[in-house]
């Protein structure tokens, strides 16, 4: 098990682009019985219009009717990773709400399935689909290959969050100082620049100072605007 881990990690890392790291994800599904793969990641910034990146070797057909049809907002298996980590194997109960997806992805061969989604601390979430059209998904089967499914999806969160987090970066202008830091992270559980000001023995003007730099290195409205986003992006961690 752990020559399988580390020669998947191995070959990740060798990959040069996000193509080929998708073409190795395939690789490692295939060998662990799955004709089809999807991944979808989501950045959690800009915080109005999150930037999606979806990728799958699913049929042409099914996906452009999969957009068409909206489903990326009705899928069952998508909400389920939204609110959860833990794995949701296919079912015709998981998919009560949504019959129609249902029948249509089993209508394109997709018929018996697995998914798990990943949350890192910069919340940048993912979610990978493992699918075939063939045998169901005993318990021994999944006994036996879980540990597996598991690794392949912490792995290519890594890999591909790797790539995309450079979306992120650009709001930043900049590293904020440690004491840009300091005073967001207070401003973040609600104190006041005065309150702040008593807290660091500093002037107001001091703290309002620091406050007005980050909110412009961080290309943001306000201080509010300006917390939110240096947690998302792990910068007060």
């Amino acid at each position: 098990m752990k020559s399988w881990a580390e020669d998947l990690l191995s070959s990740l890392e060798d990959a040069q682009d996000e193509l080929q790291i998708f073409q190795k994800i395939e690789k490692a599904a295939a060998a662990l019985g799955f004709d089809f793969v999807a991944h979808g990641m989501r950045l959690p910034l800009p915080l109005s219009n999150p930037r999606t990146f979806i990728q799958s070797n699913y049929p042409d057909a099914w996906r452009e009717r999969y957009l068409a049809a909206g489903y990326l907002e009705t899928d069952p298996s998508v909400l389920h990773g939204r609110q959860s980590q833990a794995p949701l194997v296919w079912s015709r109960e998981a998919f009560q709400n949504a019959p129609q997806l249902w029948e249509e992805a089993n209508d394109f061969g997709l018929r018996v399935g697995w998914a798990q989604s990943s949350l890192d601390a910069q919340g940048v979430g993912s979610m990978l689909t493992l699918a075939r059209s063939g045998e169901p998904l005993t318990p021994e089967e999944l006994a036996g290959k879980e540990f597996r499914m598991r690794w392949l999806v912490n792995m290519t969160h890594l890999a591909l969050a790797s790539l995309h987090k450079s979306e992120m970066r650009k709001y930043a202008t900049t590293s904020l100082t440690a004491r840009e830091i300091e005073i967001l992270k207070w401003t973040g559980d609600g104190k006041t620049s005065g309150e702040i000001s008593d807290i660091l023995a500093v002037s107001e003007n001091t703290v309002n100072f620091h406050i007005k730099n980050a909110v412009a290195k961080l290309q943001t409205a306000n201080k509010t605007a300006a917390v939110v986003r240096a947690a998302m992006m792990g910068l007060l961690n």
